[in-house]
């Protein structure tokens, strides 16, 4: 069993700020730091950080960040044997987060901007075996779409995290087993804003009358909610004092994946997202942010 991740590798440019600044006003912030991130090199290393056999697919620059995201990946123990180097530019993403822990993100897609056929191929051999495939949508959509029909054709579970938001083809909706938007994604995807819980409720099910299998919408501090067409569910977040927020999603991604990858239940195994995400914000960055499989036993058990 394993899970492959197709998707970006970029390296984070964090600013750490007292409050995030409106259009036009210039703020003082009192922190940098360059870190390896992606969303799609994020969710490869949660998946690995807790305990699961993980190979990446995507894209570097041979630039310095390029070696520096390949090395990064490969110290969390992911397989990056199917990541291709390329002429130019590395994928980064300028971050700003508040003493709040809220965040603005900026993407440079660079060497993430060129994923496609070849990379499909490449995926072709890296799903031998696999159980999970994880997607994201800071690579091209028509590779998005590529990789998804790959995946479905083996019979392995597509996984689908629509982030950015942009709006997708039906083809990709329905290629999608669960697909796990946050708010604002949910809203764009299906006209429907989920502001309170029966706007929560209509915005799943418009989601599945879409095409995908299963509809996770992430509520951020208010747990998340699942349909899959017989359970409806809102599932409870973990009580945590956030530090910073920008890997959350990530990191529930990748513990909904390792859950699959091993054979749970969706309930058990989207406990196991909410309890990765929740352990992943209480402390700062992303990659660095994800918990090992032990510390998150121990918030499940608490």
């Amino acid at each position: 069993m394993s899970i492959v991740v197709f998707g970006s590798i970029n390296m984070d440019l964090v600013t750490r700020t007292p409050r995030l600044p409106a259009p036009g006003e210039t703020l003082t912030a009192h922190g940098f730091v360059t870190t390896p991130g992606g969303k799609g090199a994020n969710q490869a290393v949660a998946c690995a950080r807790l305990g699961a056999t993980t190979r990446m697919v995507g894209r570097v620059g041979d630039d310095v960040f390029g070696a520096a995201l390949r090395g990064s990946l490969g110290q969390y123990g992911v397989d990056t044997s199917f990541v291709a180097t390329q002429p130019g530019a590395s994928g980064i993403a300028a971050i700003a987060v508040s003493d709040a822990a809220e965040n603005t993100i900026l993407i440079v897609a660079g060497a993430n901007g060129a994923v496609g056929q070849a990379d499909i191929a490449a995926l072709d051999d890296a799903l031998d075996g696999a159980q999970v495939l994880l997607l994201q949508l800071e690579v091209p959509l028509a590779a998005v779409t590529g990789a998804a029909r790959a995946a479905r054709a083996r019979g392995v579970t597509v996984v689908l995290d629509p982030a950015p938001a942009v709006p997708l083809p039906d083809e990709l909706m329905r290629l999608v087993d669960i697909i796990t938007p946050n708010e604002t994604e949910a809203a764009l995807l299906t006209g429907i804003a989920p502001d309170d819980d029966a706007a929560v409720v209509a915005a799943a099910a418009a989601l599945r009358a879409r095409g995908a299998g299963t509809a996770v919408i992430k509520l951020g501090g208010r747990g998340a909610f699942v349909d899959d067409g017989q359970t409806r569910a809102f599932i409870p977040a973990f009580p945590v004092t956030p530090v910073d927020t920008v890997a959350a999603g990530d990191a529930f991604n990748g513990g909904l994946a390792v859950g699959l990858d091993a054979g749970l239940t969706l309930a058990a195994a989207l406990r196991l997202a909410a309890a990765t995400g929740a352990m992943a914000v209480t402390r700062p960055g992303a990659q660095e942010a994800m918990p090992t499989r032990a510390e998150v036993d121990v918030l499940l058990a608490s």
